[in-house]
């Protein structure tokens, strides 16, 4: 089952929120490639995951910081463990495509995102609250 955008998952912000839209986008093709066993798509999805997570946390942090969240520094810590452990996964693949793998994969592509977001992405909206829901502060 696909992912799907619910509004009980905006920060308030624009920016944050779109950017989990498509990672939301983006985890559902890795899952589609991992279902179908299509390494190419597979690929081609994880690598777009790393690279705009990495955007995507950098910005993040830019914006966590200027709005005065004070766990701003524990977001980077977060964000570089989550980095790590999308790698390691990603390497635990590689071409075996087995079952177990792939599981334990799609269940943290899931979690990754869902929790992260709930669990501490929210955490920082009653700041944001207090800027324009268009704020950039880059």
């Amino acid at each position: 089952m696909a992912l799907e955008w619910r509004e009980q998952l905006s920060v308030g912000n624009d920016l944050i929120d779109a950017d989990h839209k498509y990672l939301i986008d983006i985890i559902n093709l890795a899952e589609q490639g991992l279902k179908s066993k299509n390494p190419v798509a597979l690929a081609a999805a994880l690598d777009n995951l790393e690279r705009y997570s990495k955007m995507h946390f950098s910005r993040e942090e830019t914006i966590a910081t200027a709005a005065g969240y004070p766990e701003a520094a524990h977001l980077h810590i977060s964000h570089e463990a989550l980095i790590t452990t999308l790698t390691q996964i990603k390497e635990e693949i590689g071409d075996a495509w087995e079952a177990s793998a792939a599981e334990h994969f799609s269940s943290f592509l899931r979690d990754w995102l869902i929790n992260h977001v709930i669990k501490e992405d929210l955490l920082m909206k009653p700041f944001l609250k207090k800027f324009s829901p268009r704020f950039d502060p880059r």
